[in-house]
């Protein structure tokens, strides 16, 4: 079906409902319609270049159409594009796990696939409630979240997460747990303490909280959360879906407080920003929990029709070599200084109250006085 660019605008206010968006908005406005994209570079249907600043939400690392990325997917599309995940697997999805974990901190030895970083954290909370079932400890229900942490939009994500602005508004579907302040290194210790033979999980962003405004997190505070959740019989699951793959400046932000999570939780720049993936990678403790006879259903009941689809993991695959290829880590170290001298003169202005970075997560706050 081709369409000229006024036709496709009215069919898009008349059939299509964005995402985080007032509709009533953007009817009343002329849409930005993307047909193609190459490196940095969006353009419109009107022919109109864009610089795509936001990296299509944090994922297009090698901007768009990397040609590596490419060919590896028309590669994997001239064998199959899909097959089912459950009672069956295939080669990328096997080669992309051993990837992820000769990467990931040395506990960690399986990985679960899911379709995108919600569903990643979701599986995690998933996988740890079911653990302590499983483990004789059916009292441990809850979970503690940090205030002003994002997770995601399904509704367990969005029960540990604590920007109001998202969640308010669904307060009444989610679970109740212990909302804590990133950096208060007392009150996660009473919480924990009074509360561990209740308490499943603690969840949290490492090192710096990203929907909610890049703010920083002291350094120390997730080394002390981590070492909490040992002394109480605590699981830690970490959500890198924004920091992983060398956001921070390390390929995960864990590595540099030397934490070993429970559950770490990765996807957005996990296939270059080319198609859908998300991991949840565990230790074989918990995975061992749900070993047993068929008829004990111990299993985990939870998995996507597109789980694992080989293109996708394809795509993992080809980024993680060029991760290497282009010592995409070491660029990112040498960037983050490039960025900070370059935002040095910012600080003295008279509308920006703080600049605050972390790798190349940089945030600033600009204030009217």
């Amino acid at each position: 079906m081709k369409s000229n660019p006024k036709q496709l605008a009215r069919w898009d206010k008349q059939y299509v409902w964005h995402p985080f968006t007032q509709q009533s908005e953007w009817s009343a406005r002329d849409p930005l319609i993307i047909s193609s994209g190459r490196g940095v570079w969006l353009k419109d249907v009107k022919g109109r270049r864009f610089i795509d600043g936001v990296s299509s939400l944090w994922v297009n690392v090698f901007g768009h159409n990397p040609p590596a990325i490419h060919r590896a997917i028309e590669k994997q599309l001239h064998k199959t594009a899909h097959t089912t995940f459950l009672g069956l697997t295939h080669p990328p999805a096997i080669e992309l796990a051993k990837r992820l974990i000769d990467l990931a901190p040395r506990n960690l030895s399986r990985v679960f696939y899911s379709d995108n970083g919600s569903t990643a954290v979701e599986v995690a909370l998933k996988m740890a409630y079911q653990y302590w079932q499983l483990s004789g400890q059916p009292k441990k229900t809850k979970f503690i979240s940090m205030k002003d942490g994002y997770h995601g939009d399904t509704l367990g994500s969005v029960s540990v997460g604590g920007v109001a602005l998202f969640h308010q508004r669904f307060q009444h579907l989610l679970f109740k747990g212990f909302a804590v302040r990133p950096g208060d290194f007392d009150e996660i210790e009473k919480v924990m303490k009074a509360h561990h033979r209740e308490v499943a999980a603690v969840v949290m962003e490492p090192l710096i909280q990203g929907a909610s405004g890049m703010r920083l997190i002291p350094r120390g505070y997730l080394a002390h959360a981590a070492r909490l959740c040992k002394k109480y019989g605590v699981l830690l699951i970490v959500d890198e879906v924004a920091t992983g793959f060398g956001r921070t400046g390390t390929m995960f932000a864990i590595e540099q407080e030397n934490v070993r999570p429970d559950f770490l939780c990765v996807a957005k720049s996990i296939t270059g920003g080319m198609l859908p993936l998300a991991a949840t990678l565990t230790t074989d403790k918990i995975y061992r929990a749900f070993l047993g006879r068929y008829e004990e259903f111990k299993a985990f009941f939870h998995g996507h029709t597109y789980t694992a689809n080989p293109l996708a993991c394809a795509a993992a695959i080809a980024t993680l070599d060029l991760y290497k290829k282009k010592s995409i880590i070491r660029n990112v170290r040498l960037r983050a200084l490039q960025a900070a001298r370059a935002l040095q003169p910012l600080k003295n202005h008279p509308h920006v109250k703080e600049i605050r970075q972390k790798g190349l997560m940089i945030g600033i706050e600009l204030v009217k006085n």
